[in-house]
């Protein structure tokens, strides 16, 4: 979790026969209700119709991509939700300092020290998330801006997250930086997350296994996070 020394931190019976209607010829025909024509205007919009609890198609998805997780190219990247305690790190404080950006330091995990030392690249989408805090919950994206290198606060004895089987010669902990993108329009908290665990979100990390600080968000994910964002909370 992030630290930088301070910073830290889911049927009707049918019949066989038909039968013939009373005084009808038996070779009169019997007219068949009019088919209304459904113009394709008055077709209903998969993800303006839908409710927050309702399922969101693959085609809907497309429809909600996000600036945010494109590069310039116009290619999805990788997402990562990053976790911070905002009584220690919180959002304005990524906001308030230089260029927006800060390192991510004092992860002290290895599976999250791997997934910044050899997954995360220079432009991924970070769903920035609140954590041990009343409301937890996502409140911002922000993006990598600098690959992995080795965490400076494992070195010092007088950081807490110090460590003296890392070396300058041997790290054991890495860290990457990010930068701020924008705060979403509305915090989507955990609780509401949960709302879709057995279903849109049935394999989200962070509903599985809640307390690792560093996870990888799927596009499918990401793509339903985005449309929670426009909807209004159900808690």
């Amino acid at each position: 979790m992030h630290t930088r020394s301070k910073k830290r931190v889911a049927e009707p019976e049918q019949t066989s026969a038909a039968v013939k209607p009373a005084n009808v010829p038996a070779k009169a025909a019997v007219a068949k209700p009019a088919t209304k024509r459904i113009k394709s205007s008055e077709k209903k919009d998969p993800i303006s119709n839908a409710t927050p609890k309702g399922s969101i198609s693959s085609h809907a998805s497309k429809t909600i991509s996000d600036t945010a997780y494109m590069n310039a190219d116009g290619v999805r990247t990788s997402v990562w939700l990053m976790k911070s305690e905002p009584d220690r790190f919180s959002i304005d404080d990524l906001i308030n300092s230089k260029d927006s950006t800060t390192p991510w330091d004092g992860v002290r995990n290895h599976e999250a020290k791997n997934l910044m030392k050899n997954s995360m690249k220079v432009g991924d989408s970070v769903l920035f998330y609140h954590s041990n805090t009343k409301e937890p919950g996502i409140v911002a994206l922000a993006k990598v801006a600098k690959e992995s290198y080795p965490d400076p606060t494992a070195f010092d004895p007088k950081n807490g997250y110090y460590d003296e089987k890392s070396t300058k010669d041997n790290p054991r902990w890495f860290m990457v930086d990010i930068k701020f993108d924008r705060r979403l329009k509305r915090i989507i908290t955990l609780n509401e997350l949960r709302q879709y665990k057995d279903r849109e979100l049935s394999s989200m990390m962070l509903l599985k296994r809640g307390r690792l600080s560093v996870q990888p968000i799927s596009d499918s994910e990401m793509d339903f996070i985005m449309y929670l964002e426009q909807q209004e909370a159900t808690e």
